[in-house]
């Protein structure tokens, strides 16, 4: 009986979870805060005159925004490199970026069917990625349904998650993303094409805490 009505609860779970509102990203119940980081990413000082590329849609503009006050000098020394740097003849591996604790690490690779790739998020660092060629598919997943399935280590963490709730977003050229501690993600995931092969830049940036928001707690 004692079986029976945990499994009956357990049913009861997942079908609450499932009537959710699904969650994507880090949430800010803050419209001041919106305005701000939509009017500074449209000014456009961040870019440090790289123009080839913008966020993707998925990019949260509000970690983006205050990830940038936050860490000004590796996020100009990054964008400054990318400005200056063509990506496509680059040598593939790793690279110090100049002026900054950064380093890219350019992959020529492969995009797999969704079930061979894993799911993952970090607490420590942000992923910035940027696919130079080819078309890398990348799905964003639900925060409600997903549960951990290991230990987080070496500041990652996987996931089991509802396929059916997946954001699947395909790269463009004009378009990087940015996957922020909030931004549960799936990375090269084979794409509708006959070609899955890609070019993809990824920078890791170390997440720093949200002073704006503290100090306007503090007042």
């Amino acid at each position: 009986m004692r079986r029976y009505f945990i499994i009956i609860l357990l049913m009861c779970m997942v079908g609450v979870a499932s009537a959710q509102r699904p969650v994507y990203t880090h949430e800010y119940n803050d419209k001041k805060l919106l305005k701000e980081a939509k009017a500074w990413l449209k000014k456009g000082e961040w870019r440090q005159g790289f123009e080839s590329a913008s966020p993707h849609e998925s990019v949260n503009v509000i970690d983006f925004y205050l990830q940038y006050k936050n860490n000004p000098e590796q996020w100009k020394a990054l964008f400054q490199y990318l400005a200056k740097t063509d990506l496509q003849s680059l040598e593939k591996g790793k690279h110090e970026i100049p002026g900054s604790n950064l380093v890219i690490s350019v992959e020529d690779s492969e995009n797999a069917p969704l079930e061979k790739r894993n799911s993952e998020s970090h607490y420590n660092n942000i992923d910035f990625q940027y696919c130079v060629k080819g078309v890398e598919r990348f799905g964003i997943i639900d925060h409600v349904t997903s549960v951990p399935k290991d230990k987080y280590k070496k500041d990652v963490i996987h996931y089991n998650y509802d396929k059916s709730r997946v954001r699947f977003y395909d790269s463009s050229p004009d378009k990087f993303f940015i996957f922020f501690p909030g931004d549960w993600h799936i990375a090269k995931v084979a794409n509708d094409t006959n070609d899955q092969s890609i070019r993809v830049c990824v920078i890791k940036v170390e997440w720093k805490d949200n002073e704006i928001i503290s100090k306007r707690k503090q007042h």
